[in-house]
């Protein structure tokens, strides 16, 4: 399903398979899940958007061919994230921080993605799979659950945390911060009586609009929903010295706000894609959990359609393109 032009529906089409190259694996895909980033990259949201493109980073395959130099065997079962590749020279990757490489490409974005029946990917940017998953219930993994760990270390280790915008990404990290025992609080559309329901099912202690105030001040709130206006909103919530992470890629403009909300040592920051340390760090953590992802399975023929589902919020958990 390509992308070939701004603004424009995705279209089925049909190509001739390339065999991999030195350092490549050719990966038959069983399920791709659908991400905002997706979303963004449709909806040309994104700075620089390659064109024709196939999108999809959350991406669960079997091996099918290996170039030179690859020790990945065919059968393999792999994830293919969002960070498809980095020079591994700049001060960024040798400082640890692949996710900042000025030259980093993305799958889906600069790369052909997972919304397809085949993908292409750099074997090093490939992560092998924990078992306790299927493939369906490990595609929403390999984004949300990735870039939400991220969030959630960028967070530290308060035991109060608000989640904005409870969707793919909050409903996996609600249950590793319930994991590590702490308490959530998830912040919806005012009114949304579906997500909020969905929260208190992922364990949240407190569920409310995004224009209510939490009992308690918060030790740290995490924005997953894209809207500017909430990053002025979390920081009324916070304690002194609090933090509030902006996890997604794209987010509208951020009002103006008081200086008295961002004093008394409140942090803000943003969370830029992820490193493979990320992904072998949380693969663990969600296999010895075990996470529990709440996959809602389209046809790869109606990706048009989950992404419209995505867009409009009519859907609770995550959308998992299946080919076939």
């Amino acid at each position: 399903m390509v992308l070939e032009g701004p603004g424009q529906p995705l279209v089925e089409r049909h190509r001739d398979p390339r065999p991999p190259g030195p350092g490549e694996v050719r990966v038959a895909v069983h399920a791709c899940g659908v991400c905002r980033t997706d979303l963004h990259v449709v909806d040309n949201e994104l700075p620089a958007i390659r064109h024709p493109i196939v999108p999809g980073h959350e991406i669960v395959g079997v091996v099918i061919d290996a170039g030179a130099g690859v020790e990945l065997a065919a059968g393999t079962r792999v994830g293919i994230p969002w960070l498809g590749w980095s020079c591994g020279e700049c001060a960024h990757c040798r400082a640890g921080q692949e996710n900042l490489c000025d030259d980093a490409r993305f799958t889906g974005y600069q790369l052909d993605g997972g919304f397809a029946e085949e993908v292409l990917a750099d074997a090093r940017f490939v992560f092998p799979l924990p078992a306790e998953f299927d493939d369906l219930h490990a595609a929403p993994l390999l984004c949300a659950g990735l870039i939400g760990y991220r969030c959630l270390v960028k967070a530290g280790d308060g035991r109060r945390l608000g989640i904005y915008g409870f969707g793919a990404a909050a409903h996996i990290v609600a249950q590793v911060a319930r994991w590590q025992g702490r308490d959530v609080y998830a912040f919806t559309r005012p009114g949304d009586e579906a997500a909020q329901n969905f929260a208190r099912e992922h364990g949240a202690c407190w569920v409310g609009g995004s224009d209510e105030t939490p009992p308690e001040p918060l030790d740290a709130a995490i924005l997953f929903a894209p809207v500017g206006a909430l990053l002025p909103a979390a920081l009324a919530v916070v304690r002194k010295g609090g933090v509030v992470v902006c996890g997604g890629i794209h987010m509208s403009d951020i009002p103006s706000f008081p200086y008295a909300l961002l004093w008394g040592e409140r942090t803000v920051c943003s969370v830029a894609n992820l490193t493979r340390a990320d992904g072998v760090a949380f693969l663990d953590i969600a296999a010895m959990i075990p996470v529990r992802t709440s996959p809602v399975a389209y046809p790869l023929a109606d990706a048009n359609r989950a992404l419209d589902d995505l867009r409009s919020g009519r859907l609770q958990g995550a959308a998992v393109l299946v080919p076939g």
